[in-house]
This record gives C-alpha cells, sequence and structure tokens, in this order.
C-alpha cells in the first residue's frame, strides 16, 4: 500500500515521504495513529503542505543540532515516579515523561517522538536514553529515576 508519512516514523522515513508498505502495517498501525494518509493523486499536493511544515519544525543544520546537543548533554535531569519497596516502577517511564522532565530540568524543549528508551524502564537509578536531533545528530541524556 502506497502512503504518506504525515510524522517521522523510525526505520520507515520523514514526514511527507511517500512510501510502500504491507497492508495491515498501514491500516493497523500507521493510519489509526495518525502517523500516515493513504496515497492518493489529490494528496500528492499535500505533501508539499507537510514538508514546508516538517522544515518549520525541525532543526535546520547540523551545528543547530549540535548546539541542542550540547545543552541536552549538560543538564542533570531526574525524574520522580512512584515506585515499590523493592525500586520497581508502577508502570514504566515513557518518552513524554522524559521530555517533560528535560524541560523542568532547564534543558530545551525536545519533542517526544524524537526521544528513543532502548529497554523499557522499569526500575529506579540511572538510565540511558537517545534523542534524535538531525539524521545525523544524536543526544545521549542520563535519566536519574528516583522514588517520589
Amino acid at each position: 500500500m502506497k502512503i504518506i508519512l504525515t510524522h517521522e516514523v523510525s526505520g520507515l522515513g520523514a514526514a511527507g515521504d511517500v512510501v510502500d508498505v504491507k497492508d495491515g502495517y498501514a491500516r493497523n498501525y500507521l493510519i489509526p495513529r495518525n502517523f500516515a494518509i493513504r496515497w492518493t493523486k489529490g494528496g500528492e499536493k499535500d505533501v508539499e503542505q507537510i514538508r514546508r511544515a516538517r522544515k518549520i519544525h525541525e532543526i535546520q543544520t547540523i551545528e543547530q543540532a549540535n548546539q541542542v546537543k550540547a545543552q541536552l548533554e549538560g543538564v542533570k535531569v531526574r525524574l520522580a515516579v512512584r515506585s515499590g519497596d523493592a525500586g520497581r516502577l508502577f508502570g514504566s517511564v515513557t518518552p513524554a515523561d522524559v521530555a517533560s522532565a528535560i524541560k523542568a530540568a532547564g534543558g530545551p524543549e525536545v519533542d517526544k517522538r524524537r526521544i528513543e528508551i532502548g529497554a523499557p524502564i522499569k526500575t529506579l537509578g540511572a538510565h540511558e536514553t537517545s534523542v534524535r536531533l538531525h539524521p545525523e545528530v544524536a543526544a545521549k541524556v542520563s535519566v536519574e529515576v528516583v522514588a517520589a
């Protein structure tokens, strides 16, 4: 199925790209979560609008990305969450939680879709996350999860 991506999807493409994917992946995952729309001849006009909006929101140059990377790596991020006696969390830490903790710690505003958490964070302690700022630049952010 041919689709037009409306958001960046890891391993697939950026907003405004026209890609071919399996029908089930498009119908059951991408389209319901508003990551993509079906490709039509009329939809080609929407591609330019999506690309213009993407250029406004994304970091334009590698220099800008490196500046934001330096800011992110200099921020001490602490995230207070509810946990049990053994240090296990009730639930897990989400990218939205990390984004709000970065902002609260005085760091730059980061889109939650750009934060990548390798393994689910379900315990207290220090954990590493990655923030994709540019296709060539990613920042490592250390998140300290403490009991609330």
